[in-house]
């Protein structure tokens, strides 16, 4: 597997985030980047993002979690950020996304008793450690995902952005996460997202993501996630759906969740208003007071 790093320089200077990531190595050697702040006895949450995104998109929600004791991990997928990036798409697939993020926070990081917050492709890969490992994890968080199975067809939204992502080998990753947010992405964030990718050969990880999805019921990927729904199906620790209220993708989304799930019976869900597809974005410091005041009153 040949694999491109990107150069630490392309880094230098980001607005808003002054985190160094430690590092830490899949099951077949890719070397993972990790954010991981706060006290090492401390509750544990696990932020995971998505497409196109990395750790850079929580980087407002961050200081709200450390300010609240807890302890905050946010690893790159690998294929972004400051994470190693196996360079043909043929690389990638759902099952390895899975297995890195396994080998690298449950292996690596040795990481349990964790409070899980995924969006987008984050929720797809996330739930599904949740589902595999229900022993590492004390409760999550939805925003903006799900876990489709193929049984259902992805909206006219998912079906435009898949769309231009085949249609586009070089992606315009900045300008893909601005077109996501309600508000006005500045420049110098819109290059942020852009840094991990100096050209076209760095960009197989978000070019084979939409590819990645179930579309129909005899997709690869389609039996690991029935076997994921049926642990959610029993899932009776604390689960709570925080999605917001002009997302074009994931509207309605949080529906399955909140029917199927036992563990979202009685939980204070909530919408995010003002806010699209990147609620991080647009509504981050928001969000992070929803979730550490739901994981404040976890213990009572």
């Amino acid at each position: 597997m040949q694999v491109a790093r990107t150069p630490e320089e392309r880094f230098a200077g980001l607005p808003g985030y002054p985190w160094q990531p430690a590092y830490v190595r899949t099951s077949d050697g890719l070397r993972v980047a990790v954010l991981d702040e706060g006290p090492r006895d401390a509750p544990v949450v696990l932020l995971l993002h998505g497409e196109p995104t990395w750790s850079y998109l929580y980087r407002s929600m961050v200081p709200v979690l450390l300010d609240a004791g807890l302890r905050v991990v946010v690893p790159d997928l690998v294929g972004f950020g400051r994470s190693d990036k196996p360079v043909e798409d043929s690389d990638y697939s759902y099952a390895r996304h899975v297995e890195w993020m396994r080998s690298a926070l449950l292996d690596g990081l040795g990481l349990t008793d964790m409070v899980l917050l995924c969006q987008d492709w984050g929720g797809l890969i996330g739930l599904r450690l949740v589902a595999e490992h229900p022993d590492r994890f004390r409760a999550v968080c939805a925003s903006n995902t799900g876990l489709p199975d193929g049984s259902v067809p992805m909206g006219d939204a998912w079906q435009a952005f898949a769309a231009f992502v085949r249609s586009t080998p070089d992606l315009p990753v900045g300008f893909l996460v601005a077109s996501g947010c309600q508000g006005t992405l500045p420049a110098d964030v819109q290059a942020a997202y852009d840094a991990p990718f100096p050209d076209a050969s760095y960009k197989a990880g978000p070019r084979t993501f939409p590819l990645l999805i179930p579309q129909s019921p005899d997709d690869p990927a389609a039996p690991a996630q029935a076997a994921a729904w049926r642990v959610l199906e029993a899932w009776d620790k604390p689960f709570l759906c925080a999605f917001s209220d002009s997302d074009p993708i994931t509207r309605g989304a949080d529906r399955p969740f909140r029917e199927r799930v036992p563990g979202a019976a009685g939980q204070p869900h909530t919408t995010i208003e003002g806010a699209s597809h990147f609620v991080q974005e647009d509504r981050g410091e928001q969000l992070a007071t929803v979730l550490t005041d739901w994981i404040k009153g976890l213990d009572k």
